[in-house]
């Protein structure tokens, strides 16, 4: 029988040994294989998997018995594909890294940061949610501040302070919730049963809200996200942008809307507005950026924001295309941060100013970086195009403007990323840049595998699209609004 516990404790185990060792060489190695064999434990868990809405593999352990907190974990159609994209995209961070000099301390934090990021997903009682929605924000915080650039200090308190914040509104409106309960239980199956009045769903879902809309950003909770992603070293802006935010968006999914569907009947359309100024918001300040990783992550918020609209569109196909754009984006986001580390390297800066031509010596990185934008601007049969078309598909049908400056994501995104590649890749090439060699050995692995699922995904997405299809629908189903 498979055990979800092996999930979370072998990350753990793997951080505590790291945290000793002192090799550069060393702790890549360990820190790889742990991070693979934990992907091949996954794999059982998708093989066995039975794609209707049930919740799957469910475990449970009394933990503060007296106070009603039991250590619950499931899995089910919407957590198991963002289990399969943390521990799937965790060994390609690590394997992004080979050329760094990290030790074991940092790939300890990224395995401590893995074991908390796979409890949000699992977890089936809200005080395990939120006990792994801090133990994922510790290690990223010291990962930003011990290995960032720049004013990293400043930058880092402010992401700190924006999250713990957002953290503590929730763990108020979880605290009130567990009263409200007759059995006085923090479990996912008791708060969703509750009989809430409208007054009391109001405040919740702003409680609820306002923390996971830090997290994912949304406008105007987004001010954090640039100066961090920009600051944070390229494995720590990969672990944000490919998987953290994710927290949020399957935090609405999972535990806002349900649990405060009258909240969101008064306040949902509130909830959209934000997301689609954000879209337009983010594209337009994405156009005049000069630093490459700045301009990836306005792109970030702008494509995050069209899926938390899928989600407050809440239908089928929104439903399921966030879900199928949840992963997309997090394979596309850490192909884009690993190119333009590797340009960064080349070029000696991250601007767009000081680089141009690399195409004519790095072919290899070319057609791979090409593959990756095309992905991330929704080109069909791309891993980009079926995710967008149904969050479309879904937000038109609560309302045609909502789609259409929605819908603006795609066109300013296909400008302002065949930007990035025409300043970066085309054009004449300095004659500083005449002796740069095109990427090998583990750089060529990781955007092997990464342009691989861009063009699976883009041609076969039924495969993903079928594992959360009766739990978006139960979903959809049962809440209301």
């Amino acid at each position: 029988m498979n055990n979800l516990f092996i999930l979370l404790l072998l990350p753990l185990f793997g951080a505590i040994v790291l945290a000793f060792v002192k090799s550069t060489t060393t702790a890549k190695w360990i820190s790889l294989i742990v991070s693979v064999v934990q992907l091949a434990l996954t794999i059982p868990f998708l093989c066995q998997f039975i794609p209707n809405a049930d919740m799957q593999f469910v475990q449970s352990l009394d933990w503060v018995a007296h106070l009603g907190i039991r250590f619950q974990i499931g899995i089910d159609g919407i957590s198991l594909p963002l289990v399969l994209l943390t521990n799937g995209l965790i060994p390609l961070i690590i394997l992004s890294t080979f050329g760094k000099s990290f030790k074991g301390d940092f790939y300890a934090l990224v395995s401590f940061m893995q074991g908390g990021l796979l409890l949000v997903f699992m977890a089936l009682d809200a005080f395990t949610f939120y006990v792994g929605w801090e133990a994922a924000l510790i290690p990223i915080y010291f990962i930003c501040g011990l290995w960032g650039e720049g004013d990293r200090i400043k930058v880092n308190l402010k992401f700190f302070i924006y999250t713990f914040f957002g953290s503590l509104l929730m763990l108020v409106a979880i605290i009130y919730l567990y009263q409200q309960t007759a059995d006085s239980s923090f479990s996912w199956a008791s708060l969703v049963s509750l009989d809430l009045s409208d007054s009391a769903q109001r405040w919740i879902f702003w409680a609820f809200f306002i923390a996971f809309a830090i997290k994912i950003p949304i406008f105007p909770f987004h001010t954090w996200q640039p100066d961090t992603y920009t600051h944070a070293p390229t494995a720590g802006t990969m672990l944000l942008a490919g998987i953290m935010l994710k927290m949020g968006v399957y935090g609405l999914m999972r535990w806002l809307i349900p649990i405060a569907p009258l909240g969101v009947a008064a306040y949902g359309s509130i909830a959209l507005t934000l997301c689609v100024i954000g879209i337009v918001y983010a594209s337009i300040i994405a156009f005049k950026q000069k630093d490459t990783k700045r301009l990836v992550a306005y792109s970030s918020i702008a494509h995050v924001g069209l899926i938390s609209v899928g989600v407050f569109a809440w239908n089928t196909a929104g439903l399921q295309g966030a879900m199928m754009q949840m992963i997309n984006h997090g394979i596309s986001v850490i192909g884009l941060f690993f190119v333009l580390d590797i340009l960064a390297s080349k070029a000696g800066s991250r601007l767009l100013s000081d680089m141009g031509g690399f195409a004519d010596r790095m072919p290899k990185l070319a057609v791979f970086f090409l593959i990756i934008i095309m992905g991330a601007i929704g080109l069909p049969l791309t891993n980009g195009f079926i995710g967008e078309f149904l969050l479309l598909k879904g937000v038109f049908s609560v309302g045609i403007w909502y789609a259409v400056f929605a819908g603006l994501t795609l066109i300013f995104g296909a400008v302002y990323m065949l930007r990035l590649f025409q300043k970066s890749m085309l054009g004449p090439l300095e004659n500083r840049f005449m002796g740069v060699s095109d990427i090998k050995g583990y750089e060529i692995i990781v955007l092997f595998i990464v342009t691989g699922f861009v063009l699976y995904l883009g041609i076969f997405p039924n495969g993903l699209l079928d594992l959360s299809a009766a739990s978006v629908e139960q979903l959809v189903q049962q809440v209301k609004f």
